[in-house]
Parts: C-alpha cells; sequence; structure tokens
C-alpha cells in the first residue's frame, strides 16, 4: 500500500476497536450506564464508540479505554521509545531496529464483514460526493423514483424510508452497524452515483484487507498469504 492508512482501513480499525472495547466491557460485567458514567460521556456516545463509529472524539475512545484499564496499551506511542533520537547521539548512531508496534487487520469472511465493511465504505464515499455536490443528490433521488414507479418489490419500504432519507440527509441511518442500516445499504440508490474510480478504490482496498495487512511503526503494507 501507499504511506499512510487507507480510508477503509482506518475505518476497519475503528470497526475492530469498537468491537473489541464492547466485549471487554461485557467480559468484566459492566454495564453500559456505569461505563458511560464513569468515562463521563453519554449512552449514545458508548453506543457509538463500541459500533466503530468516526463522529466521537479520539479523546472520547481513549476515556473508555481508560475506564476499563487498557489505557495504558496506549502509553507507547507517546513514550520516547517511537521518536526519532536526537542527531549526533548514540541513539541516533545505533544500528539496532526502532521499536515498532504492529497489528494484524483483517476482514471475517466467514460473517459477511467483508461484504458488511465494503457496502460501508462504499456508502461513506457516496455520502462525502453528495455533500458536496447537490447534483449528485438529485441523480440519487432520480434513480430511487425511477425503482419505485416501476411497481411494488419486497425493497418498496426500504425504498420509502430512502426517499425520507434524501430529504432530510439523515445520513445516519444508512451509516451504521444495525441490522437495519444494512437492510438499507443493499436497497440503496446512493452508491449509483461513485465514479467508477472511487469505486474501484474502495473494492481495492477491501481485497487487501481480506488478505490481513499488518501495521509497522513506519510502514503499512499488505501482509503475504
Amino acid at each position: 500500500m501507499s504511506e499512510g492508512l487507507s480510508g477503509v482501513l482506518e475505518r476497519q480499525l475503528l470497526l475492530q476497536l469498537g468491537d473489541r472495547l464492547k466485549v471487554l466491557r461485557k467480559s468484566r460485567k459492566r454495564s453500559m450506564a456505569d461505563v458511560a458514567q464513569c468515562a463521563q460521556i453519554s449512552r449514545t456516545t458508548l453506543a457509538a464508540i463500541e459500533a466503530g463509529d468516526p463522529g466521537p472524539s479520539m479523546g472520547n475512545y481513549v476515556r473508555v479505554m481508560a475506564v476499563l484499564g487498557v489505557a495504558g496499551d496506549l502509553a507507547l506511542l507517546a513514550s520516547d521509545a517511537l521518536q526519532a533520537a536526537a542527531a549526533n547521539t548514540a541513539g541516533a548512531r545505533s544500528r539496532r531496529p526502532r521499536p515498532s508496534v504492529q497489528v494484524t487487520v483483517s476482514t471475517d469472511d466467514a460473517h459477511h464483514r467483508a461484504q458488511d465493511l465494503q457496502s460501508l465504505a462504499l456508502h461513506e464515499a457516496a455520502v462525502r460526493l453528495v455533500r458536496d455536490d447537490p447534483a449528485l443528490l438529485a441523480q440519487a433521488r432520480a434513480t430511487l423514483q425511477r425503482w419505485m414507479s416501476a411497481g411494488s418489490t419486497r425493497s418498496t419500504s426500504l425504498w420509502h424510508e430512502w426517499d425520507a432519507i434524501l430529504r432530510s440527509n439523515a445520513w445516519s441511518k444508512v451509516l451504521g452497524r444495525n441490522q437495519r442500516a444494512a437492510e438499507l445499504r443493499q436497497a440503496s440508490p446512493l452508491t449509483a452515483v461513485l465514479p467508477e474510480n472511487v469505486r474501484a478504490d474502495v473494492l481495492a482496498q477491501v481485497r487487501a484487507l481480506k488478505k490481513g495487512v499488518q501495521l509497522g511503526a513506519s510502514d503499512v503494507s499488505a501482509s503475504m498469504p
């Protein structure tokens, strides 16, 4: 991969972090109300964090990690170990490899998580585009009206909900991780506005995640199968 984190990889990291924080909370038999109160955030914010939502600030993620007793795992990121040694020092002259932090990020096809991530990433890309270009929103609405005028199907109720979403820009309804959001994405007119190059880029990033990606201190590279 190129330098830095891809958008899909960033999203998957948050999804995995949210999942693991939720599992950790439950394993310690702590309620959402208890953790939210101790972290001084609302239950709505905690639910968003456990869903891997990019909306909450990183500070809120760290507060939850602190309450669950795992914020210390972030200490290395703020320590001297990951800073470049000053010029003309023994550290700068050392040939020892720099410390690194590695984690493998991948999707779980057995639970359709790769497909879910792909659908979510495509919709997030589409939402960014329509926010910047109202003409694309009109295009999505025209596509939806064409589908609805073709007659009633099993997707009709979803299309009516999409009509309300497109009129009110209620994007949170289709960018969530709940069952209804997944159903809406399956009946979506929104991804039709995506340029082919944007779509291809998202699909390529998801394919890379299926193989697994290793994150090191100095690079991000797809692991070999």
